[in-house]
């Protein structure tokens, strides 16, 4: 899920609603869109500097779950400004500029920020009411295919399904167990975003919505890792070297997980990196390099053990990501952070870019490292000591440190994929 996009995609998806609302006569006072807030008055705990109207909750939660990973315990006041968004329902806007008074009407709650924020806090550790609250409310508004949409009340989407997905395993639950009213799963909800392996474009591929294809690839990449029950940061242990297999028909998400696969391998195989086709109405017609879901396509075959496949889109990234990262903000360097982290490597010379000082550096100072962290430098000094005892020999250690469909609702079109913002 790549950041570019997230702030038109949430946008117009509040847009969307307030067009079906109308259409259907439903009071426009409780769907209004959230009114911007101005960057100068940003407040203290939050990653990034730009509008947080439509990605302060997920640019603050891969945030801080990219400094977890990367063995980096956040600053409290970060960790604060996150739970303090939280609506009494369990629910998390997109962002709220006013906390002193709880959710209105007004305030959208928004399934892909709880879920991230629940995958954060949960890795965290120690807010264990805070995340409860949250997967009781995603649970809530489960959506009778065993989905969620972006916002409740929508038709089920594979990236919504997936975050949720991966939320709920992150606070130790059991997706595959969590009914809808229906008897439907999650996992019942992901196969029905599978397309056929016959299909002359997306076959093997999971698309957002049935009747909205969108960007195939980034729906893909998220339904991927969630099947494997991974979240945004991926699994905690993928599996080695698993041998990619032909699309074959999926009669389980698993299957349709390794048709998935086989997809992004192929999307990646001659340049590899994903392209993003052209906004509407640009001058430049020509897709250009998607490196966030470049990024999430490393996690994806990671999580499947697809470890040969994910190292020629790793090595672009490595080349080509950290420009696109400083500029995008923490979302961004958090993806590019759990891209190597999935694939076994040191976000801290990630092509020559330390992208965990980057991600600091754009919020307030990290409190220390994490005991993970802590045993992760034990750990190399004894192995650099090690090199040394060893003379001349030649011998030594490597070590390795291991987040656009296009869809209409009869008020324009919604560009977004999983998550997508400059921040």
């Amino acid at each position: 899920m790549t950041t570019a996009y997230r702030r038109s995609a949430a946008a117009l998806a509040v847009s969307a609603v307030l067009g079906v609302a109308i259409a259907s006569a439903a009071a426009p006072t409780a769907l209004a869109a959230p009114a911007p807030a101005p960057s100068a008055a940003l407040p203290t705990g939050l990653y990034g500097t730009g509008d947080p109207t439509y990605d302060g909750v997920w640019r603050q939660s891969l945030a801080l779950l990219a400094q977890d990973t990367a063995g980096v315990r956040p600053a409290r006041a970060a960790v604060a400004w996150l739970t303090g968004q939280q609506c009494d329902s369990g629910a998390y806007p997109s962002y709220r500029a006013d906390t002193r008074r709880d959710c209105d009407p007004k305030t959208l709650p928004d399934s892909n920020a709880t879920a991230a924020a629940v995958q954060a806090l949960a890795a965290l550790g120690g807010q264990d009411a805070t995340v409860r609250k949250s997967v009781d409310w995603l649970k809530s508004v489960q959506n009778a295919d065993g989905g969620w949409s972006y916002n409740p009340g929508g038709a089920s989407d594979a990236n919504s399904t997936s975050l949720v997905i991966g939320a709920l395993a992150a606070a130790g639950g059991q997706p595959e167990q969590t009914r809808s009213k229906d008897g439907k799963s999650p996992q019942d909800a992901l196969l029905g975003f599978a397309r056929p392996c016959g299909e002359k474009e997306n076959g093997g591929a999971f698309v957002y919505q049935p009747k909205q294809p969108g960007l195939v690839a980034d729906s893909t990449a998220a339904a991927v890792t969630a099947a494997r029950g991974a979240g945004l940061a991926g699994p905690a242990q993928a599996p080695k070297d698993t041998e990619p297999v032909a699309c074959a028909p999926a009669r389980t998400v698993e299957d349709a997980a390794r048709n998935g696969a086989g997809y992004l391998t192929k999307e990646l195989a001659e340049k590899g990196h994903l392209l993003q086709p052209p906004m509407p109405g640009s001058a430049d017609p020509e897709p250009k390099p998607d490196v966030g879901n470049t990024a999430d396509a490393v996690v994806a075959l990671a999580a499947l053990g697809l470890a040969e496949q994910a190292e020629k889109p790793l090595a672009w990234l490595e080349q080509n990501a950290a420009g696109w990262a400083k500029e995008s903000g923490p979302a961004a360097y958090a993806q590019l952070v759990f891209a190597a982290h999935a694939t076994g490597g040191d976000p801290r010379d990630f092509g020559g870019t330390d992208l965990v000082a980057a991600l600091n550096a754009t919020g307030p100072e990290p409190e220390q490292a994490s005991p993970k962290g802590a045993e992760a430098a034990e750990a190399a000094e004894a192995a650099e000591a090690a090199k040394d005892t060893d003379g001349d020999s030649g011998s030594g250690t490597w070590w390795f440190v291991g987040a656009f469909f296009a869809a209409s609702a009869g008020v324009g079109v919604l560009f977004a994929g999983r998550r997508r913002s400059r921040s």
